[in-house]
């Protein structure tokens, strides 16, 4: 069996309409933040810096950061590559809920980044049927 294969669905084609959609909207909106935040990284904004000096990550690995930041929304933005720059997005955020929670961050700042993940993951699962497929969230047969 290929990964290509037709997929069962018990939705109907409104619905797959609007979770396609949805998902798009989630997935747009991450893509906008994750890039805006990359480029004020790259170039060094000055909010970047304010934000970054109580964190304690020094000045000269912001515009790796941003950089690598940047390179990973790429591939969640290009459709063949969008799973792996999810993955890749979950570590990037992973980290900085680790950085926040190590230096004392606000509920706000330790919860930002799973907010963030979960658009990246909702509207990628919401506008991709296979990968939905991967995961046991149905409901049960009658």
């Amino acid at each position: 069996m290929t990964i290509d294969a037709e997929i069962p669905t018990t939705s109907t084609p409104r619905t797959r309409t609007t979770a396609a959609w949805t998902g798009m909207v989630l997935s747009t909106l991450a893509i906008l933040f994750l890039v805006m935040d990359g480029v004020m990284k790259v170039v060094k904004a000055g909010p970047v810096l304010e934000a970054s000096a109580p964190l304690e990550i020094p000045v000269w690995t912001i515009p790796i950061i941003g950089g690598i930041l940047l390179v990973q929304t790429l591939l969640y933005a290009i459709p063949q590559t969008a799973v792996l720059g999810a993955v890749l997005l979950t570590g990037y955020l992973g980290g900085a809920t680790w950085t926040h929670l190590r230096m004392n961050g606000s509920p706000f700042e330790l919860a930002f980044p799973s907010i963030l993940a979960t658009f990246v993951w909702g509207g990628l699962l919401l506008r991709e049927p296979r990968l939905r497929a991967l995961f046991p969230w149905r409901r049960p047969s009658r």
